[in-house]
């Protein structure tokens, strides 16, 4: 079964990759787009600006973080054009969620899979 999968957008494009998104709002730096290998950059899915400046990928912040970026996801016009699309593409093969944080555990890319996971249909 294909999965949906998080990853540093700074690790090795690898074949299980599959539908490659970048999560960020900001393009990675050091990164250049035409090496990217990224299907989608899905900049409308991520944290809000203030959301993401007051977590301060400070891991003590993570469980007040993730309570209000699933709220602010649950109210985001575009969400469930984007769960839609991850559908879609987890029929053909894994989705990939990339992200820039360095903390590979407190980042909203963790949230944003809980979330597309949570609303997939269980057909």
């Amino acid at each position: 079964m294909n999965e949906i999968r998080i990853k540093r957008v700074y690790q090795a494009i690898d074949e299980l990759d599959g539908y490659r998104i970048l999560t960020d709002r900001l393009w990675p730096r050091g990164i250049a787009k035409d090496k990217a290998d990224i299907d989608l950059w899905a900049k409308f899915i991520a944290p809000t600006v203030s959301l993401r400046q007051w977590f301060g990928h400070k891991p003590e912040n993570f469980p007040l973080f993730t309570e209000r970026y699933m709220e602010e996801l649950e109210k985001n016009p575009e969400a469930k054009k984007f769960i839609e699309l991850c559908e879609t593409q987890l029929k053909k093969g894994n989705v990939t969620l990339l992200y820039g944080a360095k903390d590979e555990t407190h980042n909203h890319a963790v949230v944003l899979r809980a979330f597309i996971n949570r609303h997939l249909s269980t057909e």
